[in-house]
């Protein structure tokens, strides 16, 4: 039996370059998003949407707010449903998957395909810009000088994350995950290999040795003829179709703990091209049918 998925909004751009991805929830809400997911055979809801409460400074706020969401999909998950967790800026990875990790650990790690043109592995001593969407992956891994104080450190592994995608990144971020022992398959290797091949190993590393794994997409992963609407594009990226059939490959396993899309733009979204691949990646990856078809706006959206 397919299990309940909670959407859960996180409504902040404070960690990212535009502050237009918080609108990003309220608007994948008022396009028909659960309409859709329940037309695809997901059985879906909103479970809440975050917002951020704000403290003395951008880093103290996003901290908070990442605090809030790890109780909330870690809440999901020991509920039996599955967390679905739809940012905003991607500073919120370091709230989902701290949650997943904590309602996984009684039975063992956490393992996470990273889905992203960026490393995101960046602490406040290395990051050139200073924004935190570049630093949830190091915050993840127990190294964050403190930029995210308050968050659990080193809640999983470096031997159970995999990066996919990746195509501009910073030599700091590349040497402290080469240091860690993580996993990363640049966009080259995926144009030489195939997707399906290198997301096939990507989920391995995940898998193994592990209690259950998940995948965060950080949209400027994909070619931006095909999304976009994100705020740091990059070019030569993954096509959209070729990830919606990967993902709902991935779908299938039984281990699946959870998902998260990020860095969703709607202001930049002019033809809807953005919206309408999200509804097909979010039906993919969720264990429905990511076929087009017409798109409702929902009558409700629980804030």
């Amino acid at each position: 039996m397919q299990r309940r998925i909670d959407l859960i909004g996180v409504a902040s751009g404070l960690g990212g370059v535009d502050a237009d991805c918080a609108r990003a929830p309220a608007h994948l809400a008022d396009a028909g998003l659960v309409t859709h997911l329940r037309r695809a055979g997901v059985d879906a809801e909103w479970a809440a949407t975050l917002a951020p409460v704000r403290g003395r400074g951008s880093a103290q706020t996003v901290a908070q707010l990442c605090a809030r969401l790890a109780a909330t999909v870690a809440a999901s998950l020991r509920g039996g449903r599955l967390p679905c967790v739809i940012g905003g800026d991607h500073s919120c990875a370091a709230g989902t998957w701290m949650g997943v990790a904590r309602a996984l650990q009684p039975r063992g790690r956490l393992g996470l395909v990273w889905v992203d043109a960026h490393m995101d592995a960046h602490t406040p001593g290395t990051s050139p810009s200073g924004r935190l969407h570049g630093m949830p992956l190091a915050a993840l891994l127990g190294q964050c000088d403190h930029a995210l104080e308050g968050l659990d450190d080193g809640v999983i592994a470096a031997r159970h994350i995999c990066l996919l995608g990746v195509r501009s990144h910073e030599p700091e971020e590349a040497g402290f995950l080469r240091q860690r022992g993580v996993t990363v398959f640049g966009m080259d290797e995926i144009l030489r290999r195939g997707l399906a091949s290198v997301l096939g190993d990507a989920l391995a590393v995940a898998r193994e040795g592990t209690a259950g794994h998940g995948v965060t997409v950080d949209l400027d992963a994909i070619d931006p003829r095909d999304a976009p609407a994100v705020a740091t594009p990059v070019e030569e990226g993954i096509r959209g179709n070729e990830l919606v059939n990967e993902l709902a490959r991935a779908a299938r396993d039984g281990r699946f703990a959870a998902f998260e899309i990020a860095e969703f733009c709607p202001r930049r979204d002019r033809e809807r091209r953005t919206e309408l691949l999200i509804m097909r990646i979010l039906a993919a990856a969720l264990g429905g049918s990511a076929e087009d078809s017409e798109i409702v706006p929902d009558a409700l959206h629980t804030a």
